[in-house]
């Protein structure tokens, strides 16, 4: 009979009281430990160049090369200028939790260094080769040490220091095979080392694959930085971004949505310098392009958050990659603002040249450069530019409302201004009279919403006839064509012609503009809808029978800890048994839609990100409906005065470089294009 077709031996019976299989708890050697907290710490090559180039930040480098051999597997250098380390305390820094960063809980709780618990050197050390050349300010020569040794003697170097990493999991041949080919492994560092350029302008970086230079970052200022890491197209196809509160600063530049890209793969953001992957953050920013991204397009930027040490932690994560903050509140908010008044700026004003700029107030005017190669935003937000006609006074924030998202009180009760006087500015019956007509079949409504906003939406789309009076109002559309010498004075220029009902096409300085006049007119009455619903507290409708719904423990916690939010956004959840949430009240506005589904997607958003949009997100899609309906439709013939009131409106109007869709409403074409489309000049 075949042995391997015999019945298994049965177990031996266990003694009584005992558990089979059981071990003795014993201390792990040093070396066992060292590699278990490597996994942690070294994943792959541009790990290790991570955790070097951190150190040589922290040692004071203004120049740091990397020197590659086979994408980092066989060979790491990295080399500093540094304060460099005395030859007596280069065999403590290859031991574990050995630094000179941190020497107690206070230290730890605010820290300002890349680094601090002590642990790379160590790590690296126990899968790979490591030796140390080190020259201390001051030394008469520099000092090298082989961690594999302990062997210390003399070497020629300037002052600062070199890390060289060789044959990286030699000794974990497991860990070896999980590696990827080299060009993979030379892209990996070559981003660990553009993350840390992008942080750091004033600082050099130099990158050499296999004896060649592969790439090269000079100390700029941060714009030309940013332009040299990242490219001219980003610095293009973006806006600079700077919005300061209390001990919060957030500053960078964040990508227009037509830049967006079909990967997350140009997403960058530091706390005070260091480079991380927070959901919170990504929210906020992903939040602030809620209404004008295209489909699932990622956008670009690239942002800076600098905030009191002692108010983020930066201990919660082995590679340091995530970060926790004490008001995590606070800092969704602003970021979501800061981004939110960047996108607020339509294309046009950066399109004309020699625009005049409104006064700057004391706030505008302490925004200038930093020094440390980051600029600070000195523009004037659409909110607080003075209309045509409409005297230059400061500006008042208008009255605050409950919403979270629209009000922010800061450490000193600061609140934020609402970035709609623009529109409120405006009167609403006066300019849509010019071009607006009412849809077939009456206006669109919503079950529930309050009359305020059915009066809004009415003057927004408001049935009307362009009259004398409505023009004389606007002053912004004279009647016939706007003479050439004009069209320069607008940054969408003077209406020329209307093709085929779709196209509006007008004149400026730079060349020919072209206008999808339903997109366009579509986010002018989208954002008064906003504004005119923006201005008052979220009402509440009781429902004659709670709705009840199953929730999971931490539903449960969060409608508990976050009841004064939830009454804010028009919410009434209370526990009704351990397992069960009733819902009292919802919105009235949303009356129509699906309560359980509401009331999980705000509890999820609170307990995630201490903060939520979900109420707000579903108000703004029945007023993108009811903007799409009451927006002009393609086919109609609009007079030159009708469109050259659609082009002014355009440039009253925040965000209006996209459609609620996301998609683009206007083009420019440059003489420029009309020319080499046409091949003059060749």
């Amino acid at each position: 009979m075949d042995d391997t077709l015999a019945p298994a031996a049965p177990l031996a019976p266990s003694a009584p009281g005992s558990l089979p299989g059981r071990r003795a708890i014993r201390e792990l050697p040093d070396e066992l430990i060292s590699q278990i907290a490597a996994g942690e710490v070294v994943e792959r090559p541009s790990s290790v160049v991570r955790e070097l180039v951190d150190n040589a930040l922290d040692a004071g480098g203004t120049q740091i090369q990397l020197k590659l051999i086979a994408g980092g597997i066989r060979s790491l250098i990295v080399e500093d200028d540094g304060h460099g380390i005395p030859d007596g305390e280069l065999p403590l820094a290859i031991k574990r939790h050995a630094t000179s960063k941190i020497g107690s809980l206070d230290d730890l709780e605010a820290v300002a260094t890349m680094g601090f618990r002590g642990e790379a050197l160590a790590a690296v050390s126990s899968v790979a080769e490591l030796a140390i050349v080190s020259r201390h300010t001051g030394a008469a020569h520099a000092w090298r040490l082989e961690a594999r040794t302990g062997e210390l003697s003399p070497a020629a170097r300037a002052r600062g220091t070199s890390v060289e990493v060789r044959e990286l999991f030699f000794n974990t041949p497991a860990r070896r095979k999980f590696l990827k080919s080299e060009g993979t492994e030379l892209a990996h560092c070559l981003e660990a080392l553009r993350r840390h350029a992008l942080a750091r302008p004033d600082v050099g970086f130099a990158v050499w694959h296999e004896g060649k230079l592969v790439d090269q970052w000079r100390a700029a200022p941060l714009p030309q930085r940013i332009a040299e890491v990242l490219n001219e197209d980003f610095i293009a196809q973006s806006r600079e971004v700077f919005h300061e509160v209390g001990p919060l600063r957030v500053h960078g530049r964040v990508g227009l949505p037509e830049a967006a890209r079909s990967r997350a793969d140009m997403q960058y953001v530091y706390v005070n310098g260091r480079y991380v992957r927070d959901k919170l953050i990504a929210h906020a920013i992903r939040s602030a392009f809620d209404d004008v991204l295209h489909g699932h397009r990622q956008p670009t930027y690239v942002l800076f958050i600098d905030v009191q040490p002692e108010l983020v932690d930066v201990n919660v994560h082995p590679t340091k990659i995530e970060v926790r903050f004490r008001d995590g509140r606070e800092i969704h908010q602003q970021v979501r603002r800061a981004v939110v008044a960047a996108l607020a700026l339509s294309r046009s004003d950066d399109s004309q040249p020699g625009a005049p700029s409104a006064p700057q107030d004391a706030s505008a005017s302490a925004a200038a450069p930093s020094g440390n190669g980051r600029e600070r935003w000195t523009g004037t937000p659409a909110w607080e530019r003075p209309m045509a006609g409409e005297p230059a006074a400061p500006y008042q924030p208008p009255a605050p409302y409950d919403a979270p998202s629209a009000r922010f009180a800061g450490p000193e009760g600061w609140r934020a201004p609402i970035p709609t006087r623009a529109q409120t500015a405006l009167a609403l019956e006066q300019a849509e009279a010019l071009y607006a007509s009412a849809p077939q079949g009456g206006l669109p409504t919503a079950t529930g919403a309050g009359a305020g906003l059915d009066a809004a939406a009415r003057s927004a789309y408001g049935p009307g006839t362009v009259s004398p009076s409505a023009l004389a109002a606007f002053g912004t559309a004279p009647s016939g064509p706007l003479p050439a010498s004009q069209a320069g004075e607008w940054p969408l220029g003077r209406a020329i012609a209307q093709i085929q009902g779709v196209y509006v096409l007008a004149e400026n300085a730079q060349g020919l503009v072209i206008v999808d006049m339903h997109a366009a007119h579509e986010r002018v009455v989208y954002e008064r809808l906003k504004t005119a619903l923006g201005g008052t507290r979220i009402d509440s409708q009781p429902l004659l029978i709670p709705v009840t719904f199953a929730a999971t423990p931490a539903e449960i916690a969060t409608a508990e800890a976050q009841a004064e939010t939830l009454q804010r956004l028009g919410l009434d959840i209370a526990p009704l048994s351990a397992k069960v949430l009733a819902v009292r009240e919802r919105p009235a506005l949303l009356a129509g839609g699906d309560v359980v589904e509401l009331a999980r997607g705000v509890l999820a958003e609170l307990a995630q990100f201490d903060a939520s949009h979900a109420i707000e997100r579903a108000q703004h899609e029945i007023l993108a409906t009811m903007a799409c309906h009451g927006a002009v439709r393609a086919n109609r013939q609009l007079t030159l005065d009708e469109m050259n009131a659609l082009l002014r409106d355009m440039e009253r109007t925040e965000r209006a470089d996209q459609c609620n869709h996301g998609r683009p409403t206007w083009r420019q074409l440059t003489l420029r294009d009309l020319d080499a489309l046409f091949l003059r000049g060749r």
